[in-house]
């Protein structure tokens, strides 16, 4: 852990530019060369605006000296995304966004969460592996595109959140 003050805190729409950027380039480093073309087309950077203005109300930010270091997004049971700036990573704030993911799905009355990971993306597949999540196997995940779902090979992770 950093020596820095993390704070976490609900989003505000506000803070959705700083978002898109983190989510869009934490993105790319995961997923490029790991899913299939028509995902890739569909995540323009325009994309990554539209969306983390959209999910403002379901995204929980980690500021750390007070820029925006991070973020989660969790609808229903789902945490549907986890993302740390580069300059941010290995600084536990990723550590601090799943924690606070987990008790969000828990505290809404959720005894398991999931989430989805993509084979190639390693480097989230160890970190939640260490963080007890159980990968229980393949499965198609639909990803929103701009012309209707898109069909993404991914590894279902789920972890028992009853506190």
């Amino acid at each position: 852990m950093t020596d820095q003050q993390i704070e976490v805190r609900r989003a505000r729409p506000g803070d959705a530019p700083t978002i898109a950027e983190i989510w869009r380039t934490g993105w790319n480093d995961g997923h490029l060369g790991n899913v299939p073309d028509d995902l890739v087309t569909a995540r323009t950077a325009e994309s990554f605006h539209t969306r983390a203005a959209q999910r403002v109300d379901d995204t929980t930010v980690a500021l750390a000296g007070g820029e925006i270091a991070g973020f989660v997004m969790v609808h229903a049971d789902e945490v549907d995304q986890v993302y740390v700036a580069a300059a941010h990573r290995g600084a536990g704030i990723a550590d601090l966004l799943l924690d606070d993911a987990e008790r969000q799905v828990g505290g809404a009355g959720h005894a398991t969460a999931w989430l989805a990971v993509v084979p190639g993306n390693s480097r989230a597949r160890r970190f939640y592996e260490r963080r007890g999540w159980t990968d229980t196997g393949p499965f198609v995940h639909s990803a929103p595109g701009a012309h209707g779902p898109i069909p993404v090979p991914c590894h279902r992770y789920v972890k028992d959140v009853r506190r």
